[in-house]
């Protein structure tokens, strides 16, 4: 149930002390952990005789599902007393290995097992990578997700593509609310991102209280909602905190982020740069604030906005419906008026910052858009910081569009982009307000990890109070302990098209193989009755070499298999497979000492 909410609500919310005031007001104060003891031991009459070493607190479960050592793929299981919430469930994107994938998701095995005991899916915010599995996952299970407006807005919209909208059990919440999941109560927080409405949260337990940043930092002039509620969480820190977990993906970065307004500043100084240029903006779709603050702009210069990207548009959409953006009328035209228009009156708002193949702005520079072709007079900003991964094809879009004649500008020139990440002194705040028992710093790779561990150390907690995790692990926190449980299964399902988990590490092993050395297919007739051959073997070549420049090296392939079933046939072998393995072995060592190549070698036999 939401505490302090009648019904579910699916409307425009807006980050308010006021209501987290009042919350607190009607259900007071959360425990001391003194408090909590005492209340359990009023519960439990019957419990254990208190031991050395033995703490009457119930202790907390905390199982790592995705979102460590790798980036994206969110997802992390609360335990306590028997009861259980999710939080988050995001995908991520497949990298240069996994050839043909589209997303990548988190295994949902250990979920299912635990079906009937979890309560709830709480959000953080409205990013793939925190809520891109969830119409995988509620295919399986129809749990309930509790989450601010604008992420359950583009839930819904993610979920109505997989017609599961009807179905979904999606709860409204707002920042300073709390809900009741079992015996574990959220407490949602407001914090500062890329994307409007995000939260971090204090998830109060009767074993203590844990507090989950989700992913922040501290902007002290936001373009959109309210600064990050740093005093909520000073004074969840003077309550007690039994652990921290933390966002670590700036963790390497010194200093402080730069406010979102050093971009504002960027775009006014390029908008009056590129007086007598068409304009064309790419990045992320999901940065609300800053596309508004793009469209601002444009009307302050005269400007007509268009958007290109399917992405860009149902989220602005979204953003629109629901209050987020404040577009003055006018302004936005559909793109395909952008020729009723001089070049110098247009900006244009699109996906593709990091240099993806289908993207709106790839397209644009290979020459591949139905309505856009850039050249001469445009000039175009790239605002986004490339995804580790992805700098090759980011600097191949950029080449293609210096060729193409367009002044372009990107994040390494010039401030067009800042991160929505807490660097290393806004780490440190949220550690010194919190001042937590147990550290565990989350959302990165190992590296990242380690140097948040780091700066953990230097704020003055122990090495045996901070955990670096991986994906299956499970600790049990206390307020006497932290210790390491039994792995549990987790890991990635591949989705490819339509099938999901269909394709594992054998078939992009395969794949792999045919793209580096290709594929040599040999077909063999053979008589049913006495195995003599009937027809062939014929060689079929893909990926390998030109049959036709390479006769020479056929006649060898099908002089050898001739031999292979001659020999066959005089040992009396009329087993398929031990003359497909004879002749997968022969035809190996024979290309590799002719070509130092390996093809993937398929035997067909046929029977007649």
């Amino acid at each position: 149930m939401i505490e302090g909410s009648s019904a579910k609500l699916f409307g425009r919310i807006s980050p308010n002390n006021q209501d987290r005031q009042s919350a607190q007001t009607q259900k007071g104060r959360f425990q001391s952990a003194d408090q909590k003891q005492k209340a359990f031991k009023k519960r439990n009459p019957q419990g254990k005789a208190q031991k050395r070493g033995y703490s009457p607190l119930p202790s907390v479960k905390i199982t790592f599902l995705g979102g460590l050592n790798e980036i994206g793929k969110n997802i992390t299981l609360f335990e306590c007393d028997g009861d259980m919430f999710l939080l988050d469930c995001g995908m991520a994107f497949p990298d240069g290995e996994m050839l043909g994938v589209d997303l990548v998701l988190p295994d949902f095995t250990y979920i299912e097992r635990n079906k009937d005991k979890i309560k709830g899916i709480v959000l953080t915010h409205g990013h793939e990578d925190h809520i891109g599995a969830l119409p995988y996952l509620l295919r399986k299970l129809n749990i309930p997700m509790y989450g601010t407006s604008l992420t359950l807005g583009l839930v819904g919209s993610k979920l109505k593509e997989h017609n599961l909208q009807s179905k979904a059990k999606m709860n409204v919440i707002k920042p300073g609310q709390r809900i009741k999941l079992g015996c574990m109560t959220i407490e949602f927080i407001h914090v500062n991102h890329s994307i409007p409405d995000a939260v971090g949260l204090a998830i109060h337990t009767p074993g203590g209280t844990i507090i989950h940043t989700g992913d922040f930092k501290i902007d002290c002039t936001p373009i959109t909602g309210d600064m990050i509620d740093l005093a909520r969480f000073g004074e969840l820190g003077n309550e007690g905190v039994l652990a921290l977990m933390a966002d670590s993906t700036n963790a390497e970065r010194p200093g402080y982020t730069v406010t979102e307004q050093k971009v504002v500043n960027s775009f006014e100084m390029f908008f009056r740069e590129a007086e007598k240029e068409r304009i064309i903006i790419a990045t992320f779709a999901s940065n609300i604030g800053r596309v508004e603050q793009i469209i601002k702009c444009a009307a302050r210069h005269g400007r007509k906005v268009a958007f290109s990207g399917r992405s860009m548009i149902n989220y602005m959409t979204i953003a629109t419906e629901l209050g987020y953006v404040d577009i003055p009328d006018g302004v936005v035209i559909d793109i395909d008026m952008l020729n009723k228009y001089p070049k110098e009156q247009i900006v244009l708002i699109t996906t593709g910052s990091q240099g993806e193949p289908m993207s709106a702005l790839s397209r644009m520079a290979y020459s591949d858009h139905r309505k856009v072709a850039v050249g001469p007079g445009d000039f175009i900003i790239i605002s986004a910081n490339p995804i580790p991964g992805n700098e090759k094809t980011v600097g191949a879009v950029v080449n293609e569009l210096i060729k193409h004649g367009c002044h372009v500008v990107y994040e390494s020139m010039y401030e067009v982009h800042v991160s929505g990440h807490a660097c290393q002194e806004e780490l440190k705040i949220i550690q010194g307000l919190t001042k937590p028992k147990y550290f565990i710093p989350v959302h990165g790779e190992q590296k990242h990890l380690q140097k948040h561990a780091e700066l953990a150390y230097q704020m003055g907690i122990p090495k045996e109070n901070v955990f670096i995790g991986n994906i299956g692990n499970v600790i049990e926190l206390n307020r006497d302990y932290m210790k390491q449980l039994p792995d549990v299964p987790a890991g990635q399902v591949l989705v490819d098209g339509l099938g999901v988990g269909d394709v594992g590490s054998i078939v992009l092993r395969d794949r792999k193989h045919l793209g580096q050395d290709g594929l040599i297919v040999v077909v063999v007739t053979i008589d049913s009755e006495d195995g003599h051959v009937v027809s062939g073997p014929d060689i079929v070549s893909r990926g390998f070499v030109y049959v036709r420049e390479a006769e020479p090296l056929m006649d060898n392939i099908k002089a050898r298999v001739e031999d292979i079933l001659d020999d066959c046939y005089d040992e009396n072998i009329r087993e398929w497979g031990v003359m497909k393995t004879k002749i997968k072995d022969e035809l190996s060592k024979l290309l590799y000492d002719k070509t130092r190549r390996s093809p993937m070698i398929l035997p067909v036999i046929m029977e007649i």
